[in-house]
Formats: C-alpha cells, sequence, structure tokens
C-alpha cells in the first residue's frame, strides 16, 4: 500500500475511520455533545485564521523543532489524551506511545485510557505524558501521582474542565462505557466491521486498567471487575471542581511540570499561573463538554495577552493540519495538542496509521511555513494577517 497517495492528508484518513468503525464509536469520535455546536466553531474559527505570505524571504529551510520544559521536540505538536481510546481502536494507545517516541513528540495517556501508565512510560520513554482526572481521594490521588513518579512521568496535564457529568445524548444512546456495555445493535454494529471487531477480540475487553486497583477502596464499591465497578467509580468517584484547596493539594504532590488542561478565561489563567502552575492548556475539551464554549481560537489571544509572553501555552480542540499548526502557533500558542487526528490515522491505517499521520503534518506544517516565508515557529504571529 503506498500510504502517501492513498492517505496524503487527515480529511482522508478521517473518511476512512467513518467506514471502518462501528456506528456507536463513530459517534463517540467525531461527535460533540448538543447539536455539535462547539465541534463545528473549533472547526470554523480554525479556517478564519488568515496568514500573510512574503515572499521577499530566505525562509527556505522551515525549522519546526521546539523546545519545552527543557526538552528538545522534533515538532512543535504532540498526542492529546483520549479518554476511551483503546475502544476506538484496538491497541491504541501503544501504538501512538511508539509512534510519538519515534517522531520525538509527546504522547499524553488518559487517567481513562485502556492501557497502563507503567507500560505506556516503558514505550514512549521521556516522551510519555500523564493526564489527571483528578479522584475525590486524596489517598487515591497520592497513590496515582506516586505510581506516575515512580516510572519516570515528568509532566502532569491536570484537566480541570470535566466538573460535572455530560449528556452526550449519542453515547447515552448507544450504551457507550468501558467495558463496554453491548446490546443487540452494538453487536449488530460490530458483526458488520469484522475488522474492527476482530482486533477487539485480540485485545480483549477494555477496562480502566490505571482506576481499576481503585475501585474497592470503599467497601460499598466492591464490586470486582464488574461493569458496575467502573460505573461507580467515574460516576460517585472522579471528577468534581477543581478549588484553589484541591490544586494545592495537587501541586504539593506533584513535584514534576504541571500543566492545567481546559483553560479558557484570561482572569482564571493568570490566576492558575500565580498558584503554581508551570502552564495552561487553553481547550474546551474538542467540543465535547460545552455546546456554548467559545472556540479556542477566539480566546487564545485575550490569554496570551492577560498572561504575557513568558508564560508556557498550549493548545488544542479542531486542529487538523499542520497549517492548523501554524495558525495556533501564529495566534500566540507556544505548543499544540491534537486527539483525533491520530486515531482516525489508526483506524485507516492501523499500525502504520500513528507514523503516517505524524510524518504528514510535520510536513504540512514545513510546507505551510516555507510557503509565507516564516523560517521560525517563532516568527510565526508575525505573519498574522489581521492582527
Amino acid at each position: 500500500m503506498n500510504l502517501d497517495k492513498q492517505y496524503p492528508c487527515v480529511a482522508d484518513m478521517e473518511a476512512a475511520a467513518q467506514r471502518r468503525i462501528p456506528q456507536f464509536m463513530r459517534e463517540y469520535l467525531f461527535g460533540g455533545l448538543g447539536g455539535g455546536v462547539s465541534v463545528q466553531k473549533n472547526r470554523q474559527a480554525l479556517n478564519q485564521v488568515e496568514l500573510m505570505p512574503r515572499y521577499l524571504s530566505d525562509g527556505n529551510k522551515p525549522e519546526i523543532h521546539r523546545q519545552l520544559f527543557g526538552r528538545t521536540y522534533d515538532a512543535p505538536f504532540g498526542v492529546a489524551p483520549v479518554g476511551l481510546s483503546g475502544l476506538v481502536w484496538a491497541n491504541s494507545e501503544v501504538i501512538l506511545a511508539a509512534a510519538a517516541k519515534a517522531h520525538n513528540i509527546p504522547y499524553t495517556l488518559s487517567t481513562v485510557a485502556t492501557a497502563s501508565l507503567e507500560e505506556i512510560r516503558k514505550v514512549a520513554g521521556e516522551n510519555a505524558w500523564f493526564q489527571l482526572y483528578t479522584p475525590k481521594e486524596p489517598e487515591v490521588v497520592k497513590d496515582l501521582l506516586g505510581r506516575c513518579k515512580s516510572v519516570g512521568y515528568e509532566t502532569l496535564l491536570l484537566t480541570v474542565d470535566v466538573p460535572y457529568a455530560t449528556r452526550r445524548e449519542h453515547d447515552i444512546r448507544n450504551g457507550v462505557s468501558v467495558p463496554p456495555n453491548f446490546d443487540l445493535k452494538t453487536l449488530s454494529q460490530m458483526v458488520s466491521h469484522p475488522g474492527w471487531a476482530l482486533r477487539m477480540l485480540r485485545a480483549g475487553v477494555p477496562e480502566f486498567v490505571n482506576l481499576k486497583p481503585y475501585f474497592a477502596v470503599k467497601p460499598s464499591f466492591n464490586v470486582g471487575k464488574s461493569i458496575k465497578a467502573s460505573t461507580h467509580f467515574i460516576s460517585e468517584r472522579l471528577g468534581g471542581h477543581i478549588s484553589a484547596q484541591r490544586f494545592d493539594q495537587i501541586r504539593d504532590l506533584w513535584s514534576g511540570k504541571l500543566l492545567v488542561k481546559g483553560v479558557m478565561d484570561p482572569t482564571e489563567a493568570k490566576q492558575y499561573l500565580a498558584m503554581g502552575a508551570d502552564g495552561l492548556v487553553i481547550s474546551n475539551h474538542g467540543g465535547r463538554q460545552l455546546d456554548a464554549a467559545p472556540s479556542t481560537v477566539s480566546v487564545l489571544p485575550a490569554i496570551r495577552a492577560a498572561v504575557g509572553p513568558m508564560a508556557t501555552l498550549l493548545v488544542d480542540s479542531g486542529v487538523r493540519t499542520g497549517l492548523d499548526v501554524a495558525r495556533m502557533l501564529a495566534l500566540g500558542s507556544d505548543f499544540v495538542l491534537m486527539g483525533r487526528p491520530f486515531l482516525f490515522a489508526l483506524a485507516a491505517m492501523d499500525r502504520q496509521g500513528g507514523e503516517h499521520v505524524m510524518k504528514i503534518l510535520k510536513a504540512e506544517l514545513r510546507s505551510a511555513m516555507g510557503q509565507i516565508g516564516c523560517s521560525t515557529l517563532q516568527d510565526l504571529p508575525s505573519f498574522l494577517a489581521c492582527k
């Protein structure tokens, strides 16, 4: 298979993913919630960001390496955490972690992943980051962060934008959960996608392996390996608003780099940095938490202005191409995270997808910079057409 010819861009991978995964997971991966307004808004806002080409330039060899927290990455983007990704495509966490290491970009493992934090640290090495959905019990937080520290994680993404259970109608309708809650409808969809089903069968029934040790912390939740165990844990013992007190407790427990993920308000951005955050991830959760949320494109410049030029800002939500990466950097971000494009690639090409899409995104970024005459990532803000 000539991957460059068959899948020259993420849009082609997305189209293949639409065909290759069952409807119940397709709606989970592609959808947001409500009317999908925030998902569409993210994309529309990025499309409106214009870069001014300047041809009286010597920008023939764009440099895309980026330093972040003392490490040099081969590109200014990384893999965002995606919950249930192992149910979207079998073994996705391990495949993408290995590809990220090969391409020297970060891979962020979700708390609600189907691969263990210990395994992913071995696979991705120093390129592995961990994303925390905060358990309500301090002893569980302490143990989870202790596990991260013991195997060598250096960067933690504290997600703050999931304070309350959302109602994603398509997931409710389809019974999407881990372990999966299959019925006749979902089983029929699986049968009609035998390639996906066989891969899942070989990988085994997915579970929230990072949280599994804590299911029985309280006797009332001692229900072993059942679906009830994970359902109770997620609904009753995970999440809630991260108050200043809870933030301070996590900051005290974590000696590595701490990024706050889900920040959208400029005032709150300044508060997190003042409380000890090492950086922020500007994110509306890919349009999956609040259908009235602004796009990250619309708030990023204001947040950069509020926190100043020296603060470390990352951004996600809606990014699909290397050109989009250039747009986000031009708007004031230091680094960009993406989730869905990497899963599109796996669904399209299985194990070859991770490395292929990373190669494509790097090439697109260089192409965009070369076209506008920009030699370095630091210069991208000066190429915004409208400031």
